[in-house]
This record gives structure tokens, C-alpha cells and sequence, in this order.
């Protein structure tokens, strides 16, 4: 794995940015692997400035994304799809026909998940793959786990996930317990993965992915194996390291 420690959060979304500027400009139908969360959200604004500006151009732009609340409806403002059109879709030239995020009303989620995983493989794999990692070192909602299921797949969210995430609902009680998420063979089919991190509560999290040995119990860690992987992070979420 490739380390880039910068500043903080506005310096680790400019270089995410950069990255992302150097796929799509040198293969303008390229498939783009995309997460959510705050993390992302600086990145995201920085590819819609450079779009409004003329700099970059989505139309033939294909992207796949991580994983998907379950049961949640594209159109509840806490999905990932109405996150990623807030965020992205909205404001370029992208195609939503060639966006593909998980079904979270999906009545068979195992086909759902199936299709998704189809879907990547008929795209031939994300050319970049954008993530985040959770301060338990999941990435996607592939939590810690002896036996974790490599591929798309349906997910019980662990406790801490769930209370990390009731900020963005209006209580606990009301975040999903499942998701729909790829899996650590599905994120290895991108051809390049970008790995982001800030603040000190991700430091636990990257230190175990950085300095320990490769577990599933962190598996962001697994990542190891990948040839091309840059984590980014900021000084607090490296003070561990």
C-alpha cells in the first residue's frame, strides 16, 4: 500500500481529487467505483467545480457503487442513491442510466446482490475504486468477521457501525440493520483503489490496516494483497501509525 499523510480533511479530498481527474481525463469511459458517507463529500464537490469548469466531461462515465441500505428507497433522502445524486449525478453530465447502485427495496436481495455483482463484471471491474474506511476497519459495510463472504452480498450491520452512522438519522433506532454491500473480492476487481481517511477517531482504524498483519477482523486490511492502493489520510487519523 501506497501511504500519502497530509494535512487534513480539504488536503486529503485535493489529492483524492487529482487521482480521480487523471482516470477520467485519460479514459473518458471509465468506470468509477464509488462510496459514500462525509468522507467522500469533499471529493464529490471537487469533481462538480471541475466539471462546472469545464475540466471534466461524465457523459460516457459508467460507476458502480459500494453498497445500499436495506430496506431503504432510492428516494429516502438517508439512501445512497439519493446521496450520490445529491452529491454527484445531480450536478454533472453523467447518464443515471449507466449508475448502478444496489437495490435496497430489492424483494430477493440475494438476486439484487447477484445482478450487482454481474453488473461489475460486465462492466469490467471499476477502473478506481473510492473508500472509506469504518472505525472498526470495515470498508463497503464488510464487517469485522472470521469468515467474510467475498462477494456482493447481503450484511448484518455491527453495533458500532449502526451508532457511527445515527448521526445522519433522527435517531438509532431509525438507521437499517442490513445492507447491501460488495465484497473484498468484489472491491479487488477495481484496477486502482484510493482508500480515505480523517480524524483521529479513523487512527485506530488505519493503524491496524497499516502496521498489523492482514485480518479479516480489519478488512480493510485484506486490501493488502491488491497491487495499487493508496491510502490517504490526514495527520490525525495516521497519529497511531
Amino acid at each position: 500500500m501506497k501511504v500519502i499523510v497530509v494535512k487534513d480533511y480539504n488536503e486529503m479530498s485535493n489529492v483524492a481529487t487529482d487521482i480521480m481527474y487523471d482516470v477520467i481525463s485519460n479514459k473518458p469511459d471509465c468506470v468509477l467505483g464509488l462510496a459514500t458517507g462525509s468522507t467522500p463529500e469533499g471529493l464529490y464537490a471537487n469533481l462538480v467545480a471541475l466539471y462546472r469548469e469545464g475540466k471534466l466531461d461524465f457523459s460516457k462515465v459508467s460507476s458502480v457503487n459500494l453498497d445500499e441500505y436495506y430496506p431503504l428507497a432510492p428516494e429516502n433522502d438517508q439512501s445512497y442513491r439519493y446521496f450520490m445524486n445529491t452529491h454527484l449525478f445531480d450536478h454533472v453530465n453523467i447518464d443515471k442510466a449507466n449508475t448502478y447502485v444496489p437495490n435496497g427495496l430489492a424483494q430477493d436481495p440475494e438476486a439484487a446482490c447477484k445482478a450487482h455483482e454481474d453488473k461489475i463484471d460486465e462492466l469490467g471491474g471499476m477502473d478506481i475504486q473510492v473508500l472509506g474506511i469504518g472505525q472498526n476497519g470495515h470498508i463497503g459495510f464488510n464487517e469485522p468477521s472470521d469468515n467474510p463472504i467475498p462477494f456482493t452480498h447481503m450484511e448484518n450491520l455491527t453495533e458500532s457501525t449502526i451508532k457511527a452512522n445515527a448521526r445522519f438519522f433522527e435517531s438509532e433506532a431509525d438507521v437499517p440493520t442490513r445492507a447491501l454491500t460488495m465484497g473484498i473480492q468484489s472491491i479487488m476487481k477495481a484496477r486502482k483503489i484510493i482508500i480515505l481517511a480523517s480524524g483521529k477517531s479513523k487512527a485506530a482504524a488505519i493503524k491496524a490496516t497499516l502496521k498489523d498483519e492482514p485480518t479479516p477482523r480489519c478488512p480493510a486490511s485484506l486490501l493488502y494483497s491488491h497491487p495499487d492502493v493508496t491510502v490517504i489520510c490526514d495527520e490525525d487519523a495516521y497519529s497511531l501509525c
